[in-house]
């Protein structure tokens, strides 16, 4: 299952959570989440004006919070790793992703 982010992607294949956004700068690796270790899951809509997120949580990483301002408001910022901003579109694979790995990891 892949769900098309703002600046990348989320694929998650029933054990493994792959992360992979789309570099500013320098390639950053992928990042490989176990859906066993996920504690927690948070995800926000996104609206026909504001992007939303999914962001997974670890034990022993505090969640990144959301930011404020005008282009980025209400979303973790694009460094933190374990969270994707994501289109209006993509809201109900996105919300099917999140379901799934909750399911996984219980």
């Amino acid at each position: 299952m892949d769900v098309m982010g703002v600046l990348g992607t989320i694929s998650f294949d029933g054990e493994w959570i792959i992360i992979t956004k789309t570099p500013v700068g320098p390639k950053p690796a992928a990042v490989r989440l176990r859906a066993a270790d996920i504690t927690g899951t948070r995800f926000k809509a996104a609206t026909r004006l504001m992007h939303g997120y999914v962001q997974f949580l670890l034990p022993g990483a505090d969640a990144a919070t959301e930011k404020g301002g005008i282009l980025h408001a209400g979303r973790p910022p694009y460094g933190d790793p374990h969270s994707l901003s994501i289109p209006r579109k993509s809201n109900d694979l996105a919300r099917k992703l999140v379901a799934a790995v909750e399911q996984a990891g219980s």
